[in-house]
């Protein structure tokens, strides 16, 4: 053999070794993550893999403290004197045992783990200003109740056009995603306005008060029965639903908000009303927003 065989034949050798230990490696690599993606233990990625989707959050039943946000209704406003707020019977926060409010019902401490944010006469535009007095809090859950006033105004040109409800709202909610991203959020519908009509207009008194200007969009005038006064409650209705519709969408993109439409289908009478003004919920009309709440707050499950 020359040597030019021999060197040829060591080359080859050293080669081979290299090639099986290569294999060697290689193999129990192969051997090690298949054992691995097996049992569990370690991640799937790629194209066969599949990432386990995040858990939706739950909805609480039982939160700790609450802030309510909203209007007139919510700070019980002519339900215990004439031209005045009476949160202590608050559907929402009150401290009355004949309301029997969420915050009595659902909160351990009330008097120090409960706020009423609402203000007369607010609109949904306003209700921004809220969210960030209630953020300073950081309640548990916030109710919000608003849009009759957006509604109730002089005449149907005044009421708030849909599409600018709906974003003002849209608007807030995402404010308050940002400023309390795990607070859970309890949206009630507009009351009817046309039942309010229907049944406020029944008490004499009642209609002698709306004289002065009370919802004029859909109580002026609550004896005329024409055409065209019935086109402009409709209008009225209608318009209500619409925000109803803008309250459930934008809400229900967000998995810890829950709309609540029974406030709109409640089928009140005028012993619900308030006595000074026919029109907003007097203590009996509290009592029963604060059950309704209760019933939408309280229920097992998601927020869907």
């Amino acid at each position: 053999m020359t040597r030019i065989d021999r060197a040829f034949r060591t080359r080859r050798r050293r080669f081979d070794l290299r090639s099986s230990r290569t294999v060697a490696i290689g193999s129990a690599l192969v051997i090690a993550l298949t054992a691995c993606s097996g049992d569990g233990s370690a991640p799937q990625s790629g194209a066969g893999g599949k990432r386990k989707a995040a858990k939706a959050p739950v909805w609480r039943t039982n939160p700790r403290s609450i802030a309510a946000l909203g209007d007139s209704i919510t700070v019980g406003f002519d339900a215990c004197t004439v031209l005045s707020d009476c949160p202590q019977v608050s559907w929402a926060t009150g401290t009355d045992p004949k309301v029997d409010s969420l915050a009595r019902r659902l909160v351990k401490r009330p008097a120090t783990h409960s706020w009423n944010l609402a203000r007369t006469g607010a609109l949904m535009r306003d209700l921004p200003d809220q969210i960030t007095a209630a953020a300073d809090r950081k309640p548990e859950l916030v109710t919000v109740l608003i849009g009759a006033n957006d509604a109730c105004r002089r005449d149907v040109r005044s009421m708030t056009p849909a599409g600018a409800f709906r974003a003002d709202f849209a608007r807030s909610m995402k404010y308050l995603r940002r400023a309390l991203p795990h607070t859970q959020v309890y949206v009630a519908a507009v009351p009817d306005l046309l039942r309010l009509w229907s049944e406020g207009r029944k008490n004499p008194l009642g209609k002698q008060v709306w004289k002065l200007g009370i919802c004029g969009s859909m109580l002026r005038d609550p004896d005329d029965l024409t055409k065209a006064a019935h086109d402009r409650r409709a209008e009225v209705r209608d318009r209500v639903m619409a925000y109803n519709t803008a309250l459930a969408e934008v809400c229900g993109t967000d998995p810890l908000c829950r709309f609540d439409k029974s406030v709109f289908d409640y089928r009140f009478t005028g012993r619900q009303l308030s006595t000074w003004d026919w029109f907003h919920p007097g203590t009996g009309g509290q009592k029963e927003l604060a059950e309704l709440a209760f019933r939408a707050i309280t229920r097992p499950g998601r927020s869907s």
